[in-house]
């Protein structure tokens, strides 16, 4: 059996055929343009497979409800030619399908559950932290929902009293994506985090944002393991700095096995960074 997957992001879209073990059969990657311009293309891509069912992890906010009249679509995106879209809905019709929806990061927390380094447990979180923060969160084995879907990204944070950067986020002035993100880094300090790799004073700031944000999300949602992906965070370096930070911050107060080996619970993707697909292929199987 074939399955299709679409993990829609915000500058591409990579789309893979595989089976329920897994397995790619084939992928490829299509700029994010209009609807108008890149639609098409990936239609014509899956068209050519004989696909039980196709899922879909797309960039949000998102309309994860079934029993909205917006179920399915791309909602108050900032890309505008994809606000108010309903992009299952056009698959579903051209494909003829059922078709498995959610935001980007879920489907990566999604794939790490089914595939990788949260099979063996019942409640995680993913984390990515990249051009953006996103923030997958899976209880009980089931990706949270709710009103909206988790916008953990823009939680409120405690700044550094050193630190005078305004952040970057037009929401929020000391969310963590405003503070953390890709671009928050290189808006403090003129460069890019890659070129920052051998200046400590970066990683310090930044490993305490993360790790204040860790600290809120092992307060409220008790994750028995944290994922911590996205381009900044292959800084590999960043891994200890935050591990060490949580546990200072926490000072004591939850005392459980995770943290008494805290390396195997705050760790890094385990997919290669396939883990969006993964996951994809994973909401396709629950379609069915």
């Amino acid at each position: 059996m074939l399955l299709g997957a679409l993990e829609a992001g915000g500058t591409k879209m990579v789309c893979a055929v595989g089976k329920e073990d897994g397995t790619i059969v084939e992928r490829i990657s299509i700029p994010t343009e209009t609807p108008e311009i890149t639609m098409p293309k990936l239609i014509a891509f899956f068209k050519q497979f004989e696909l039980a069912a196709l899922g879909i992890g797309t960039f949000g906010p998102a309309d994860l409800n079934p029993q909205s009249k917006t179920y399915g679509f791309i909602t108050t995106t900032p890309k505008l030619a994809w606000k108010n879209y309903d992009i299952m809905g056009e698959f579903k019709k051209a494909l003829g399908i059922p078709v498995g929806f959610d935001t980007d990061v879920n489907a990566a927390c999604l794939g790490e559950a089914a595939f990788g380094c949260m099979q063996d447990v019942n409640n995680g979180i993913y984390i990515t932290i990249g051009t953006g923060v996103g923030v997958g969160v899976m209880v009980e084995k089931q990706l949270l929902h709710g009103m909206l879907h988790p916008e953990g990204g823009h939680i409120l944070l405690a700044k550094n009293p050193s630190d005078t950067y305004n952040g970057c986020c037009p929401y929020h002035d000391s969310c963590l994506e405003g503070l953390a993100a890709g671009p928050a880094i290189e808006g403090r300090y003129g460069k890019k985090a890659f070129e920052l790799t051998d200046i400590p004073e970066v990683w310090e700031l930044e490993a305490e944002y993360i790790a204040k944000a860790l600290v809120n999300y092992i307060l409220i949602l008790s994750p028995e393991r944290i994922v911590l992906g996205g381009g900044v965070m292959h800084q590999e370096h960043l891994f200890p700095l935050i591990r060490k930070k949580t546990l200072a911050l926490l000072n004591g107060y939850v005392n459980t096995k995770q943290l008494a080996d805290i390396d195997t619970y705050i760790v890094p993707p385990s997919l290669n960074d396939n883990q969006g697909i993964l996951g994809c292929l994973k909401l396709a199987l629950n379609a069915l």
